[in-house]
């Protein structure tokens, strides 16, 4: 199978479709759910198997996020692999316990390091595979402030390691609700 960029969000979609059913059928041993040809397929965008296995157990069991969510987040992922990365895979990875605690703030705003390390860790591909971006924390943060998941990693993205910039972002996200 050829891993087409041009048709690469269908066949994720697919696949996404495809592990659903598996997942919702009772199966949840990831060792089964991928082909060779699947795996070649998420090496290929950059996506790891057990972060594709959550999105589709998440949204197995609640609905969220939704399929064309985790296509956004992936889209992003791709972006960075393929233009950063030149289609290489790091080699680093980060364990849960290395990221900021849950009760960390940032300029007075609760869970944004660890969300900023996070992201930072996804659009590199280096979070451990018992770290999901997107979890359930994530999403509280990101739905308080109106930020879709990926609209933070592209945020995340241009900011480098800037977290001032990061910040500037939130706050104005902040001051635009009410």
């Amino acid at each position: 199978m050829s891993h087409q960029h041009y048709t690469w969000d269908q066949t994720f979609r697919e696949l996404f479709e495809r592990s659903l059913e598996r997942y919702n059928s009772g199966d949840t041993n990831l060792d089964n759910y991928y082909t060779t040809d699947d795996l070649l397929f998420l090496a290929a965008i950059g996506c790891k198997p057990r972060e594709f296995f959550d999105f589709v157990e998440d949204y197995g069991d609640a609905q969220t996020p939704s399929i064309e969510t985790a296509i956004l987040i992936a889209a992003v992922r791709r972006d960075y692999f393929l233009t950063i990365q030149h289609g290489q895979a790091s080699t680093e990875e980060m364990k849960p316990n290395e990221l900021p605690g849950r009760n960390e703030e940032l300029a007075g705003h609760p869970w944004l390091p660890r969300i900023i390390q996070k992201a930072r860790n996804k659009l590199r591909g280096e979070n451990d595979p018992d770290i999901m971006y997107g979890c359930g924390g994530d999403r509280r943060f990101l739905t308080q402030y109106d930020i879709h998941p990926a609209d933070f990693l592209r945020v995340v993205w241009a900011a480098g390691d800037n977290d001032q910039r990061i910040i500037d972002y939130v706050n104005q996200r902040s001051a635009g609700k009410g």
